[in-house]
């Protein structure tokens, strides 16, 4: 067993769920790979298990029964992995809008540091965004920002979504507590995270849009992230403080 873990949440992700899993495997042998999928329609989980023939013991999957959001997806599979020991777990998309190549950087920068919590940014310098129209950019930059406005979090990229955590991080989590189950689960966490005084780090990846399959972007999501921050922050106000990690911070 490798000391880290993708979690990689699917629904509907036939054309690239072989390519993503066969990236990551030809690029490095320090992580194994679990699939969550939302019992997807297109046969995504049946692409799964015939590469887990080919990588036994490295390549997982947990069937959902339903669509069932973002974030329970990944609560699912930090449950998992927990259960399993895993030292680091790591967040991914399977349509290659994160680089499968940044893995080994991000994980290297875990263990040189010691992090809580790693952040693949887009933002952390300029804006690495490719192939997303400026109507797009301008979203997902304008709400990084209004997040990090609202929140007080020095997080350039509060909606990254490539993302690794320490187990000690994720096993002080009370995962009930956890409201949001779209993109706004990705803010909710890193929020949480810096309450509790975790030690993390922004390192600047390039983010690529998918060229394969249907984005999962809604305006439900959205409306979630907007005006879920604003409850989230006044929350925090009324409720009993973090516990604290006893560690510090960092980003560059």
């Amino acid at each position: 067993m490798s000391p880290a873990l993708v979690i990689i949440p699917t629904y509907n992700e036939v054309e690239n769920i072989k390519l993503i899993i066969t990236a990551i495997f030809n690029i490095t042998d320090k992580f194994d790979v679990l699939v969550v999928d939302d019992n997807s329609p297109d046969g995504t989980s049946a692409h799964v298990k015939t590469l887990q023939e080919r990588y036994p013991n490295r390549l997982f999957l947990e069937n959902r029964s339903e669509k069932s959001g973002l974030g329970t997806a990944y609560i699912h599979g930090f449950k998992w992995a927990l259960k399993r020991n895993y030292a680091y777990i790591f967040e991914m998309d399977a349509d290659f809008s994160h680089n499968p190549n940044d893995l080994s950087l991000l994980l290297g920068e875990m263990i040189e540091n010691n992090l809580d919590l790693v952040i693949g940014s887009r933002y952390v310098k300029g804006v690495n965004v490719v192939n997303w129209p400026m109507s797009r950019v301008l979203l997902s930059y304008g709400a990084s920002k209004y997040v990090r406005l609202i929140t007080g979090m020095p997080i350039h990229d509060t909606t990254a979504g490539f993302v690794g955590y320490s187990k000690r991080l994720l096993l002080s989590f009370d995962f009930s507590e956890i409201r949001f189950v779209g993109y706004a689960f990705q803010i909710e966490m890193k929020y949480k995270a810096y309450l509790k005084g975790a030690k993390f780090l922004e390192v600047p990846v390039i983010f690529t849009d998918r060229t394969r399959g249907d984005s999962k972007m809604t305006k439900g999501i959205i409306s979630e992230a907007i005006f879920g921050v604003i409850l989230m922050k006044i929350k925090t106000l009324f409720s009993k403080p973090n516990a604290d990690l006893n560690t510090e911070h960092a980003t560059h």
